[in-house]
């Protein structure tokens, strides 16, 4: 193990969000550059959650839930609700704009809300590629089983099983759990991992792990999880990337020049408009708090 990043908490009222990455200490884990688990949260009759369009430049976002609903709308067109064990991919490449909101049906009862949501940066010479987006359901996406672990791959390849989901560098990606008495290696091959424990108790290499913090593993080292109690966790990393990477906001590049343009071109509403979602839209904050740092 080589860094420990403790997670920064926001309060959002109805539920907590937990962010490791951006941080001081380490922009990047692979190709991720941003880390939230938001949940778990049940709303309140007749609330939802309500994440207004906003703008992304050169990065992917992948969404994954363990409980709820969101359904997302996207300036392609799309509109797609993600439910538990599927996986939301929305490449922004040289520009795309969504929305995230809780779907109609799930807000008089008060919809949960429990899950990851990451950011992948675009490498070197797919930054500016066109924006796409593809959902893959829980049940194409392959599920590795041993005796008490179940683990769900949803990028890349682990443990013998590879993920359909579009990668546009090596990445891994994977749902861990594991029952009391259970224990897993964690692949070595990547150039840079990370595991998070999201619910229970789990050591690594008789560590125990803190949940929601962000623990980054040395490079090519053989390590096992093993289990105290029922337990979850997120597995992530993939390729190191040569050429730095700069954050501001929802915006990602290689070139803070381009940052700075596509600030300037979503305050002159030149993004496209999300179909269906075009009346509300999120303003450029003055004071960033998703930023990456020199």
């Amino acid at each position: 193990m080589i860094e420990t990043i403790t997670p920064v908490t926001h309060d959002l009222g109805d539920f907590k969000v937990r962010r490791t990455l951006p941080a001081k200490q380490r922009t990047m884990v692979g190709p991720f550059i941003f880390v939230d688990q938001f949940g778990p949260a049940r709303l309140p009759a007749g609330h939802g959650m309500d994440v207004r369009p906003n703008p992304h430049i050169n990065l992917a976002t992948v969404t994954y839930l363990f409980e709820g609903a969101i359904e997302h709308r996207d300036s392609l067109g799309t509109r797609k609700v993600i439910e538990p064990g599927a996986v939301n991919l929305m490449t922004a490449g040289r520009g795309i704009v969504h929305s995230e909101r809780s779907p109609e049906s799930a807000r008089p009862a008060g919809p949960s809300l429990y899950g990851m949501q990451t950011w992948l940066a675009l490498p070197d010479g797919k930054e500016e590629i066109d924006p796409a987006f593809e959902n893959v359901a829980g049940s194409g996406l392959p599920l590795v089983e041993a005796p008490g672990v179940k683990a769900r791959v949803l990028m890349g390849s682990l443990w013998g099983a590879t993920a359909s989901v579009t990668q546009h560098s090596p990445t891994i990606y994977a749902d861990i759990i594991l029952e009391t008495g259970a224990s897993v290696p964690i692949d070595s091959e990547a150039d840079e991992r990370g595991v998070i424990l999201i619910e229970g108790q789990t050591s690594l290499d008789d560590q125990p792990l803190d949940p929601f913090t962000l623990y980054v593993l040395a490079p090519g080292a053989p390590m096992r999880l093993s289990a105290s109690a029922p337990s979850r966790l997120m597995l992530l990393g993939g390729e190191a990337f040569a050429t730095p990477r700069h954050v501001w906001w929802n915006f990602v590049s290689s070139s803070r020049d381009r940052i700075v343009q596509a600030k300037e071109e979503w305050n002159s509403r030149l993004f496209p408009f999300v179909p269906g979602d075009e009346e509300e839209y999120i303003s450029i904050p003055l004071i960033a708090k998703t930023v990456s740092y020199p």
